[in-house]
C-alpha cells in the first residue's frame, strides 16, 4: 500500500463505513503508530455508532408497534418544568415522519445544552408537525402544577396541524379525542416522546434566558427556575418576581416582597 501521510489517511477513513474495506485491510498492515491509532479512532466511532442505532431501533418500539396497529400521525407528548420555582411548565408535541433518523435522541436532560439546540432544528426542520404550549407561574399557583401541566398537554395536542391519531405521552394520563399509551419514563424510551422533550426544554430554557436579562440577580439563565442555592439565596435577599410560583415552598414565605 501507497504510504499515506496520517492527514490523508484519517481524512480517507472519514468516508468507510465497513470493515470490510480494502482500505481497512491494508491499513491494518501500516506498522506506523499514527496508522493504528487513526484506525483504532474509526473503529471506536463505528462502534459508537451502531450503538446508537441499536438503542434508536430500541426506542422507535413504541412507534413501530402502534404503526402495525394502522395508525401512521403518531404525537410524543412531554413536558419540562413542573419542578421549578419559577418560570412556566411547559409542554410540546411531536409528529415524526416514520423514516426518521437521529442517531443519540434520548430524554432531553441527557444531553448537552449544545446538542439539545443541535437536535431541536433538526427536530422541528423533519418532523411533520410540532406545537409548544406553556402554562405560567400566576396559573399554576391558581389551579396546581399537575392541572397547569394536563392543560399544556392538551392546548400541545390541539394547536397540531395536521392532527395525530395516536398519543405516546410521558406518564400522564389524558382524556382525549385519541387513542393513547402513557408511558413511565416515556422520554428514554420512545424517539417522540425524546423529541417532544428535547422540543419543550430548549422552548423554556430559550424563555429563563430571556428572563434572566430582566432579573439578573436570581440566574435564571443557568439555573432555569430551579432551587439552587444561589436562586434561594436571591429570593432570601431581594424577594419574588411576578414569574415566580406563590405556591411553591420557600417561595411563599416570601410572597409579601415582589420586585
Amino acid at each position: 500500500m501507497k504510504k499515506l501521510s496520517i492527514a490523508q489517511i484519517e481524512e480517507k477513513l472519514a468516508s468507510i463505513l465497513v470493515e470490510t474495506d480494502p482500505f481497512i485491510v491494508e491499513l491494518k498492515n501500516d506498522e506506523r503508530k499514527g496508522a493504528q491509532q487513526c484506525l483504532a479512532k474509526w473503529k471506536k466511532q463505528r462502534e459508537q455508532e451502531k450503538r446508537l442505532q441499536e438503542k434508536f431501533f430500541e426506542m422507535n418500539h413504541y412507534e413501530r408497534k402502534v404503526r402495525s396497529q394502522g395508525f401512521n400521525l403518531i404525537a410524543g407528548v412531554d413536558e419540562v418544568g413542573r419542578g421549578p420555582l419559577a418560570g412556566p411548565v411547559v409542554t410540546a408535541a411531536v409528529i415524526l415522519p416514520d423514516d426518521f433518523f437521529l442517531a443519540g435522541i434520548d430524554d432531553s436532560k441527557k444531553l448537552t445544552e449544545k446538542k439539545r439546540q443541535e437536535f431541536d432544528a433538526i427536530i422541528k426542520k423533519e418532523a411533520i408537525a410540532y406545537s409548544v404550549a406553556m402554562v405560567h407561574a400566576e396559573e399554576i399557583d391558581e389551579i396546581n402544577i399537575y392541572e397547569a401541566t394536563k392543560k399544556a398537554m392538551y392546548a400541545a395536542i390541539v394547536s397540531l396541524e395536521p392532527k395525530p391519531d395516536f398519543l405516546l405521552i410521558d406518564a400522564m394520563k389524558l382524556e382525549t379525542p385519541y387513542p393513547t399509551e402513557s408511558i413511565i419514563k416515556g422520554d428514554t424510551k420512545s424517539i417522540s416522546i425524546a423529541a417532544a422533550s428535547i422540543v419543550a426544554k430548549v422552548a423554556r430554557d430559550t424563555l429563563m434566558k430571556e428572563l434572566s436579562f430582566s432579573y439578573p440577580v436570581y440566574g435564571f439563565q443557568q439555573n432555569m427556575g430551579y432551587g439552587t442555592k444561589e436562586h434561594l439565596q436571591a429570593i432570601k435577599q431581594y424577594g419574588i418576581t411576578p414569574y415566580h410560583r406563590k405556591s411553591f415552598a420557600p417561595v411563599k414565605d416570601y410572597i409579601n416582597i415582589i420586585i
